[in-house]
């Protein structure tokens, strides 16, 4: 596997690490800023909205750069949105730096999945995508503890002040590692890449990756007060228990790179199936301590091998349009990080209490499990329709 390829999962750990770590810094931002709490959770939502929009809008836009032009350019901007955070006593400022901040993490994406899969051979595409993914993993194994802990320490400020500095060894290596080159998608136009959101395959992968991404981050987000009050654990066991689900999706793109070339449609099928077990299972037994620690890394696991093996699966899907399918697979995690909390929250208002969220998650992957059957049905149909007119 090429250097560059581990390089660009440096880079996604540092934005990931950025993307997440909020969740344990709002209430100091909402003091500091003097607004306050569910203002201060807008950050979060606002990032989200602005990877969601700005994945496909950044990689067209990007689409005739070198790569390596777009991305240190986007590292750069993120770097900047950072130290501007990192020193803005406006709430406005700061709100504006993450939407921007967002927007240059979508279009890094974008383009280091599609740099990624263009530096290695043709059937290596799922090992390359898993391990840009994986930094991703690691910033929540990692990343979003220690800038939990350096809020803690030395403020909020410190935690933005960290991801800008972090981000600096990335950039200079991506400019060492990524060969100047061609535009990834050289010899194509935006309209022809645009032509591959025709393809019935492509959509159907993309909605799969939506709603698997949709029940990992539902459960993900509540898995706190989950811990606390349903299964029984002190407060100080939850950095723990988190890391434990970091570390289980660690585990997963780490397996899920390896398969994902080799029998991909039957993996994600298995994958599903085990995941809609898993998030049942949990949701029964999630008051007991031992079956929540075993459950936490086991559907932390099933749950990025799966969905790492649906991303790549993009890149298969629309061989024809490498930078779109970058942005379009990861607008896709994206949505699914927005919808899930969002639906697990509409439970818990309702009053069915912490469990719900996990109950959730079942439901989107049965959604999942469902679009399949039905994509495959059609493509049956279509299949046996060809035939007969031969």
């Amino acid at each position: 596997m090429p250097f560059a390829v581990y390089m660009l999962g440096l880079a996604v750990f540092t934005q990931g690490t950025s993307e997440f770590m909020l969740s344990g810094l709002v209430p100091d931002i909402a003091r500091d800023m003097h607004v306050s709490i569910p203002a201060a959770g807008l950050l979060t939502s606002a990032y989200a909205v602005g990877m969601v929009i700005g994945a496909p809008l950044m990689a067209i836009l990007s689409l005739r750069w070198p790569r390596r032009r777009s991305l240190v350019a986007f590292l750069v901007v993120f770097v900047v949105v950072h130290v501007l955070g990192a020193i803005t006593a406006d709430y406005g400022v700061l709100l504006a730096t993450r939407v921007i901040g967002a927007l240059a993490n979508a279009g890094f994406w974008a383009t280091a999945l599609a740099t990624a899969t263009a530096l290695v051979e043709p059937n290596a595409k799922g090992r390359a995508t898993s391990i840009v993914i994986g930094g991703v993993t690691v910033a929540c194994v990692a990343g979003v503890p220690a800038g939990a802990l350096l809020g803690q320490v030395w403020g909020w400020r410190s935690a933005f002040w960290a991801v800008a500095v972090l981000s600096v060894p990335a950039i200079i290596a991506i400019l060492r590692a990524i060969p100047a080159g061609r535009p990834v998608s050289a010899g194509t136009s935006a309209r022809a890449e645009l032509r591959s959101l025709r393809n019935p395959r492509l959509l159907v992968i993309l909605l799969l990756g939506a709603l698997v991404q949709g029940a990992t981050f539902c459960s993900f987000t509540f898995l706190t007060p989950l811990f606390t009050t349903v299964a029984g654990f002190d407060a100080a066991w939850v950095p723990v228990l988190l890391a434990l689900f970091g570390l289980g999706s660690f585990v997963g793109v780490s397996v899920g790179g390896r398969i994902a070339d080799v029998r991909p449609i039957p993996f994600v099928l298995a994958g599903m199936a085990a995941l809609l077990i898993g998030w049942a299972v949990f949701a029964v037994t999630a008051g007991n301590p031992v079956a929540t620690v075993v459950l936490v890394f086991v559907q932390g696991t099933l749950s990025f091998a799966t969905g790492s093996t649906l991303i790549a699966q993009v890149f298969y899907a629309a061989t024809e349009a490498p930078t779109l399918a970058g942005g379009l697979a990861t607008a896709a995690f994206n949505v699914g990080g927005t919808i899930g909390p969002w639906f697990g929250g509409i439970a818990i208002a309702e009053g069915l209490g912490f469990r719900s969220p996990l109950w959730v998650s079942a439901l989107l992957i049965t959604l999942a499990l469902a679009t399949a059957a039905v994509a495959w049905g059609l493509r049956r149909r279509r299949h046996d329709g060809r035939v007969a007119r031969k």
